[in-house]
């Protein structure tokens, strides 16, 4: 089954996410309290698999979710695979719509200064909030397809 297990929160852009027990997602705004929420963009919510993050673990790097300043940090998805338009369900009141895979990475963020590289910009996704709620780790996660 897919699901979130991590809900990570940063007061100020450009610095790792801390998990968190919970956190309100707010329609067309983001993940409040969150330094990146922001109704003006399409980049209210950032999500990355564990299955990225697992990849950079094997390679000897001690990291976990958050420290690559995803908001969202799942399970059991191939994020990188899914086309523009996807929405993602989260529990029983969150639907999410994927805008933007990966990003550029225009002034290096504190895992790339650390390791000299970061999977965020190539597997990384980002989404705009279409209805939003409370999330927490262990919240399933539906996937339907645009179309």
């Amino acid at each position: 089954m897919s699901r979130i297990i991590a809900v990570c929160t940063s007061k100020k852009k450009g610095t790792k996410k801390k998990p968190v027990a919970e956190g309100l997602i707010r329609e067309n705004f983001g993940l409040d309290g969150d330094g990146h929420a922001n109704g003006t963009t399409h980049r209210q919510i950032s999500l990355l698999a564990v299955e990225s993050i697992n990849t950079m673990q094997n390679l000897g790097i001690e990291i976990g979710p958050g420290d690559f300043a995803e908001n969202l940090t799942t399970q059991g998805i191939d994020l990188v695979s899914l086309p523009i338009g996807t929405s993602l369900y989260i529990g029983e009141q969150i639907i999410l719509e994927l805008t933007q895979i990966g990003k550029a990475c225009h002034t290096k963020c504190a895992i790339y200064r650390q390791i000299g590289h970061c999977i965020m910009p190539q597997e990384g996704i980002f989404a705009k909030v279409i209805r939003g709620g409370m999330v927490r780790a262990g919240d399933p996660v539906r996937i339907q397809h645009a179309g």
